[in-house]
């Protein structure tokens, strides 16, 4: 079965409502998942509208603080679970040009999550990073030139997926469960570069009319 609620991430008492709704709907909560997440313009952030950036940190930091105190409280109370909170792109530091206030939501969402796996630690209850790779949706899309977008494209059929292919996998790894702290990650750094070395002889289209 499943429960919809709508729910703004950055209001600590609508999330709570969310908790609430869901925790009488199935009896407990054994994953929360942090995934709600926006995207600024691509553009540098002196051209940045403040209404996008105030956006930007309220759906992917603040609404990931409300969400992780209100999902390891409940979690506490019930006996256990495991809170995950999505990384992106910023999460390991990397950089890019455009993309520099969505990029510092993810790396503070980082901190975030090792520092509360820090706190929780002697408790019943885990916090986890969730790495879905490079996954083609509007988001990974938007604001591109047709030149850049078509740039863009080859980099991403060597290295990006479709939904349907990574989010069967990240849902049995979720259910298998991983250690506080831990990281269950569907792009490793392994797997990157065996896809640049088979690209030369493998050709992925992620764009098609097919895909």
């Amino acid at each position: 079965g499943a429960v919809g609620v709508v729910c703004d991430m950055a209001d600590r008492d609508q999330v709570q409502a969310l908790w609430d709704a869901a925790a009488e709907a199935f009896g407990r909560i054994d994953h929360w998942i942090n995934n709600a997440g926006v995207s600024t313009s691509r553009r540098p952030l002196t051209e940045l509208p403040p209404d996008q950036l105030e956006t930007v940190v309220s759906a992917n930091l603040l609404g990931v603080l409300h969400g992780s105190a209100v999902a390891v409280r409940g979690m506490t109370a019930q006996g256990g679970g495991t809170v995950w909170n999505m990384a992106g792109l910023g999460s390991d530091g990397r950089t890019v040009p455009g993309l520099i206030a969505y990029g510092a939501t993810k790396r503070g969402t980082d901190y975030l999550t090792t520092g509360l796996a820090k706190e929780v630690k002697d408790g019943p209850v885990k916090v986890a990073h969730l790495s879905p790779g490079m996954v083609v949706t509007d988001l990974l899309l938007r604001d591109y030139s047709p030149d850049e977008l078509a740039k863009a494209k080859k980099i991403f059929n060597i290295l990006a997926d479709r939904v349907e292919t990574v989010t069967p996998w990240l849902a049995d790894r979720i259910l298998a469960g991983t250690r506080n702290g831990g990281t269950v990650a569907w792009l490793t750094t392994p797997k990157i570069m065996g896809r640049f070395m088979l690209a030369r002889f493998r050709r992925r289209d992620l764009f098609g009319e097919d895909a």
